[in-house]
């Protein structure tokens, strides 16, 4: 198959500075306006290949991706850029943004998502110790009035508060337990009660 592109990649090639040819003698008085037209048009195409070639990247980056609550109850999470599966879950009321963590054991919250749940992280004894990639950090055991992710509300949800600096609060394992089904596919996360 290899030795039949050459062939034609030579045809093609030939057969293109044959076009050329023909229209820049045709258009020889106006070879500026040609070669602008040409530079547009070139400029179109690639722009068409860009778009079409980084389209589910754009789409993705245009907003976060989001949670679907099916019709029968199931939540569906789409994989984020980063290969993370992100929710957004109501936690006394505020919606808080956390990150899908099957190594974490529990729900673990940054201070100012905390803060903005309605507690106190002043008020908090941080007590507990949680080993992280970044090492140990100190956390304070709190109890989530109410928890809320799509149809599905749980109250009375022990969590811990996080002292050092965490970007997003995380949803571990004993939240998770709470599913009777979790299923991974290569883009999508579901979660089913």
């Amino acid at each position: 198959m290899d030795h039949e592109l050459l062939p034609r990649l030579l045809y093609l090639l030939l057969l293109g500075g044959a076009v050329a040819g023909w229209l820049l003698m045709q258009n020889r008085r106006r070879l500026g306006q040609m070669a602008q037209q040409a530079a547009i048009w070139t400029f179109i195409f690639i722009g068409a290949i860009v778009a079409v070639g980084l389209w589910d990247d754009v789409r993705r980056a245009a907003g976060p991706p989001r949670a679907t609550v099916l019709d029968d109850g199931r939540i569906e999470l789409p994989r984020a850029l980063d290969g993370h599966f992100y929710l957004t879950a109501e936690v006394n009321g505020a919606p808080l943004r956390f990150m899908i963590d099957t190594g974490a054991t529990s729900i673990v919250l940054s201070g100012a998502d905390a803060r903005a749940a309605g507690i106190d992280t002043g008020a908090l004894s941080y007590y507990g110790e949680a080993y992280t990639a970044n090492g140990p950090v100190r956390t304070a055991r709190v109890e989530l009035d109410r928890l809320a992710v799509g149809g599905v509300t749980d109250r009375g949800v022990t969590a811990w508060v996080n002292s050092g600096d965490m970007d997003t609060s995380l949803l571990g394992m004993t939240y998770l337990d709470r599913f009777a089904r979790i299923e991974i596919t290569s883009d999508r996360m579901l979660l089913a009660r």
